[in-house]
Order: C-alpha cells, then sequence, then structure tokens
C-alpha cells in the first residue's frame, strides 16, 4: 500500500487542491470529502470525492494527481454528478491490508 494514500492522510488535506495532468493541460480538483473508514479485520474501505472545474469534463480513468504535500500518484476516478460548482469525481479505496498493518 502507498503510505501517503491512507485515510488519515487524504482526511488532513481535504479543502486543498491537487493538480490533474490531462491531454488537455493541467486541471486543479478539490478534495471536498473523505467518507467514514470502515474497516473489518484484514480491510478497510473509504472513499474521497474531489471537484473539479465546469468547464472541463475528466471522465471516467486512471488520472496522475501531484499535490504539495502529499506528492504525485495515480488515482482511477470516476464522475458522479455535477452541479453550478463543477463535476465531482469519487475515488474508492478497498484494500486488504497484511496483518501487521493498523487501521488509522
Amino acid at each position: 500500500m502507498e503510505t501517503n494514500m491512507t485515510h488519515e492522510n487524504f482526511t488532513r488535506h481535504v479543502a486543498t487542491k491537487f493538480q490533474v495532468e490531462t491531454e488537455r493541460g493541467k486541471v486543479e480538483l478539490e478534495l471536498t470529502d473523505v467518507s467514514e473508514l470502515k474497516s473489518t479485520p484484514g480491510q478497510e474501505q473509504f472513499a474521497i470525492i474531489f471537484r473539479g472545474p465546469k468547464e472541463t469534463f475528466l471522465g471516467q480513468g486512471t488520472q496522475l494527481f501531484k499535490h504539495e504535500q502529499m506528492g504525485e500518484f495515480a488515482l482511477f476516478i470516476v464522475p458522479i454528478r455535477n452541479d453550478g460548482k463543477g463535476y465531482y469525481y469519487e475515488a474508492v479505496f478497498n484494500r486488504f491490508l497484511k496483518t501487521n498493518e493498523v487501521v488509522g
């Protein structure tokens, strides 16, 4: 598991901006929400929501994200809705943990 892509780390960066590299150039997305962490022995689940500009629709797929503190990473995002503020995208984390990993 990538150590920077944790529930705790994303929660710390709600309301911050992420740069996404696209074929049309850079697009800025804001992390707007991190769901509650659900965990069972050996597994964790959570989702994060980003809002992007209403002028640019990214579609579903893997995007390269960059953030000042979190660094660079790829995420598979899915568009989930739009409103007057922009398009919203969700990334879902559902992963198995090694027996020595602690959720939190």
